[in-house]
């Protein structure tokens, strides 16, 4: 198994995202987001995986390693997720909601077109759908709720 210098270069950026990504925690931040959406469904397939790297690029335009990092870290709560590592989705929209809070500025990151993407891969699961849909809903109550005036 060869790996690429792009792969690599992710994988290490991945890694050592809080030291050498710029602005860190925004990138987290959008990583939550995806990630609550995409963990509902309890596995991640080919749909999820498309929308996730269409989203990351249309974010980062002009930064592959940042589209990189940020597919891999959502990869990664999801992960966490769906095999009960360590995080589960009620903690993981605690912490998109505390972040809301005091972070402001996040409530720009916070892009419920985008995210609803999603709910097309999970077509005839009405359970994963209302979910979603619930998360879409709560989101966007608190973007109104803490956006600044």
């Amino acid at each position: 198994m060869t790996l690429s210098k792009r792969s690599i270069k992710g994988w290490f950026l991945s890694f050592f995202r809080e030291v050498f990504v710029y602005h860190n925690s925004s990138l987290e931040f959008r990583a939550k987001l995806l990630a609550a959406m995409i963990a509902t469904n309890q596995h991640m397939d080919e749909c999820e995986i498309k929308i996730l790297e269409n989203i990351a690029k249309e974010i980062y335009p002009d930064d592959e390693a940042r589209v990189d990092v940020l597919v891999r870290t959502t990869k990664e709560y999801v992960k966490k997720i769906i095999e009960k590592n360590g995080l589960e989705l009620n903690e993981l929209i605690k912490s998109i909601n505390r972040e809301l809070k005091e972070e402001k500025r996040f409530c720009e990151k916070v892009n419920i077109e985008r995210l609803s993407r999603f709910l097309e891969c999970s077509q005839g699961d009405e359970e994963t759908q209302l979910t979603q849909t619930r998360i879409l809903e709560y989101l966007q109550n608190e973007i109104e709720a803490y956006q600044p005036q």
